[in-house]
């Protein structure tokens, strides 16, 4: 594998397009060491510090941290990926929409273009609500977020933080453009990698004060591994489908006639299934934090801290619901069926159209539910690592199954450059799942 990464810079176009995208990730990872003004950096970090278990705790971990430290950043690509996980579900629902994603790059161009819309939209709002919670809050100590509130502080920040989306929106396609990797998921997987690094120095500081056991924390360096590589066999295991091209003469030429098959994937929605339950239930979590002096509030917010389990139980049936919700969203049975007998198509022992479509789907509906089990298991094991191993940092969940698909794109994307140009790829034995 060593051997593998050095030919990355054999390759003249492929060293360049990744020393491209590391220059792109390296500019942002700056950005975000740049303060928004108006803002006590200091203070705001003092806040964060109670809101890891609210919205305000998960939306900072998406943004790589820049929400704490109130950057021009601070709002990271969120808002993009707020629109076009909007507009992907508008193409199931929506006739216009539906027939933009069937014409090909010219549809898909319009939906890029209602996308940037749609982030520049959602920027605003987000800073314009933003901006009037800070003005609002003060920290534990009494210290104010915002120390000289007013028009010109809303609107400086409003059009900071706006333009620092913007600017990210920009850096990601230039780095689907000239890079390597998809460029949106790859900022945000750097996001979340740098947390790590500050998080094993922590584990290695309560070793040494023996607060943490050199045992424990060879066991947790362990689970880390084998739970890694779970994510990965989950997120690339697939049931096939076979599929059978009849022979069909056109002219003097012969076409079909091969054998294929259709790839499901076993947890086809990713990642936005945890997401979305994150969200519901962090959303009256959230809520409580403005009533520090009610007894139902509080009671309520005990309720759904994680780890409680009644937090623990709704968790993992929303991650399963959502992922039922959200597959029968982006895989359209009936559409899959009509395109393979529109092409000649069928599934051996099925009948084409209605009941290949109800194959399909009952395909779909028996294996999704595993994958979201598995997930929602992933999903949930943060909370037990950071209350029952005190581990100093945010592990599993949404932050590592984001890492590992991150990853595993990039992987394949760098080694089918390298096989087309006849060098050896990153494994010698078996290859990455999409390599042909």
């Amino acid at each position: 594998m060593l051997k593998s990464m050095f030919n990355v810079f054999k390759v003249p176009d492929l060293k360049k397009k990744v020393l491209f995208t590391i220059g792109i990730l390296v500019v942002y990872r700056l950005g975000g060491h740049i303060p928004a003004p108006g803002i006590d950096g200091a203070a705001l970090g003092q806040f964060f510090s109670s809101q890891g278990n609210t919205l305000f705790g998960m939306l900072d971990l998406f943004v790589g941290g820049n929400l704490r430290k109130a950057t021009i950043f601070a709002l990271g690509i969120m808002p993009y990926i707020t629109a076009s996980i909007v507009m992907q579900l508008l193409g199931g629902v929506i006739p216009y929409f539906e027939k933009l994603k069937k014409q090909g790059a010219e549809g898909q161009k319009k939906i890029t273009q209602y996308t940037r819309y749609g982030t520049v939209l959602i920027a605003a709002f987000n800073a314009f609500g933003i901006t009037f919670f800070l003005e609002s809050i003060t920290t534990s100590s009494g210290a104010a977020i915002v120390p000289h509130p007013g028009f010109m502080f809303k609107f400086i920040t409003i059009i900071t933080f706006v333009t620092g989306t913007i600017f990210v929106m920009w850096l990601g396609e230039q780095i689907n453009d000239k890079g390597i990797g998809n460029g949106i998921s790859l900022i945000i997987f750097i996001g979340i990698v740098a947390r790590y690094p500050g998080g094993f120095i922590n584990m290695g500081n309560m070793i040494i004060n023996g607060t943490m056991s050199l045992i424990l924390a060879i066991f947790i360096v362990v689970l880390m591994v084998f739970v890694t590589a779970g994510v990965i066999l989950i997120t690339e295991a697939n049931r096939k489908i076979p599929v059978q091209y009849a022979k069909r003469v056109i002219g003097r030429k012969i076409y079909g006639g091969q054998s294929t098959h259709i790839p499901l994937k076993v947890n086809s929605a990713g990642v936005i299934p945890i997401i979305f339950a994150q969200s519901v239930l962090m959303f009256p979590k959230t809520i409580t934090t403005f009533f520090p002096n009610s007894d139902f509030m509080q009671t309520v917010s005990t309720w759904l801290s994680p780890g409680a389990f009644l937090y623990t139980t709704l968790y993992v049936l929303m991650i399963v619901f959502f992922a039922y919700f959200y597959t029968a969203i982006v895989l359209n049975p009936v559409e899959m069926a009509e395109n393979m007998k529109k092409y000649g198509g069928f599934i051996p022992g099925r009948k084409p159209g209605k009941k290949t479509a109800e194959y399909i789907n009952s395909v779909i509906t028996r294996i999704t539910l595993p994958g979201a089990i598995c997930f929602a298991m992933i999903a949930v094991m943060p909370t037990f690592l950071i209350k029952y191993a005190k581990l100093p940092f945010y592990f599993g969940g949404t932050g590592l199954i984001i890492i590992v698909g991150v990853a595993l794109d990039t992987l394949k994307q760098i080694e089918s450059q390298l096989v087309m140009r006849h060098y050896d790829g990153f494994m010698k034995k078996g290859k990455l799942r999409g390599r042909r």
